[in-house]
């Protein structure tokens, strides 16, 4: 079966498509990454989206508008990427653009829910493509009990399983989230949660301090001197010291976290505030591990992906902090899937699953009371 996935992330950067030959399942199951590709997001639909993000007040016929127009996006941008693989596809899974997510549960109007919301009209694509399309995954997860998110894990143990070496698979994308899996571990066995901000502050604050998207290579970063007392005091913050399952997103180490961010800062150079916010994505993904996930298991690799780890500043204290964990520092590329691939990968394999009736969450990661088919198929 050839299936397309769509994944679009925290950094609403743009949106990436992995077309992907999918066959068998469980310990049968085989997939091969035969095409991806990179569509970024026009600076007026980008500005959209963001100002749609976890929105005090947005009409609903704008948020409407957004969710046709993105289909439509969407359905671009899987076309571009079909006609560069040469293959004609059976299936697209589309993970659509997360506008709100709260994984938590609390009170309102006289029940406690958790909810979320990821936008990008499936039956848009469908139409367009002329095949299937699955979408909106995360909520059968909740529904069942789940935070939702990580939904990557399933990918994860399909590519990194050994028998003989544990892995942490970590991937640096808006938020940062890892995939833990001990060596020799049947699917119950592995765990996985945010650790915190990827690329997320540091985007913001490049936005904000020098008109540009990101730090590229980080070399802003390199230039600046982390501020030590700050770091530490963010550090401290709550979501670092919840127990997993957990999950985060602009919610948390959005704009208005980003802004307290850069008050703290005061009147440091603006170098040192991108080599602090970078340390802070850094050290959380550090601490992360210590605290929930190197206790009494052996792991040999810390396998990196996602965006951040084109950040040469960010991944050199990554390579430094690996060397004192004892562990490996590699990246998804060594095991054949690049690195920025490898979300799209997964909401194939998650819309192959969803096809087949099989379930496409891990309990283990996503602390849902019991394994979900996840999404909603829009027909042709």
């Amino acid at each position: 079966m050839i299936v397309a996935g769509v994944m679009s992330g925290t950094s609403a950067d743009g949106v990436d498509v992995a077309v992907v030959s999918i066959q068998g399942r469980g310990s049968y199951l085989s997939f091969e990454l035969l095409k991806h590709d990179y569509s970024e997001y026009p600076k007026p639909l980008r500005q959209a989206i963001l100002a749609a993000m976890n929105a005090d007040k947005i009409s609903v016929a704008e948020l409407s508008r957004l969710n046709f127009r993105l289909g439509e996006f969407y359905a671009e941008a899987v076309t571009k990427t079909q006609k560069k693989s040469g293959k004609k596809l059976d299936l697209v899974g589309c993970h659509g653009q997360t506008i709100y997510h709260q994984g938590g549960a609390a009170a309102y109007l006289g029940k406690e829910i958790a909810c979320t919301w990821q936008t990008g009209e499936g039956a848009v694509v469908a139409a367009r493509l002329g095949v299937p399309v699955v979408s909106d995954f995360r909520p059968a997860d909740m529904a069942a009990g789940g935070k939702g998110a990580p939904l990557v894990p399933l990918l994860d143990y399909a590519i990194f399983r050994s028998q003989l070496r544990g892995r942490i698979v970590q991937n640096i994308g808006g938020i940062a989230n890892l995939t833990a899996i001990p060596a020799n571990a049947d699917p119950g066995q592995m765990f996985a949660f945010d650790t915190g901000p990827g690329n997320m502050v540091i985007d913001w604050l490049m936005q904000e301090l020098f008109d540009k998207p990101y730090d590229r290579d980080g070399d802003t970063a390199r230039k600046g001197t982390i501020l030590q007392p700050i770091l530490e005091e963010l550090l401290h913050a709550t979501y670092f010291k919840l127990k997993p399952p957990k999950t985060a997103g602009r919610e948390e180490f959005g704009a208005e976290y980003a802004k307290a961010f850069l008050r703290r800062c005061g009147k440091a150079a603006k170098a040192d505030v991108i080599a602090t916010a970078t340390a802070l994505t850094a050290r959380s993904m550090v601490e992360a591990l210590q605290r929930f996930v190197i206790k009494g298991i052996r792991y040999h690799d810390w396998v990196l992906s996602g965006g951040g780890t084109k950040n040469a500043t960010l991944m050199a204290m990554l390579e430094k902090e690996a060397a004192e964990l004892g562990l490996w520092l590699r990246h998804s590329d060594d095991f054949g899937i690049p690195s920025s691939a490898k979300e799209a990968v997964a909401f194939a394999l998650l819309a192959y699953h969803t096809w087949n009736q099989l379930p496409g969450n891990v309990p283990s990661a996503t602390g849902a009371k019991r394994p979900a088919v996840l999404g909603k198929i829009s027909y042709v």
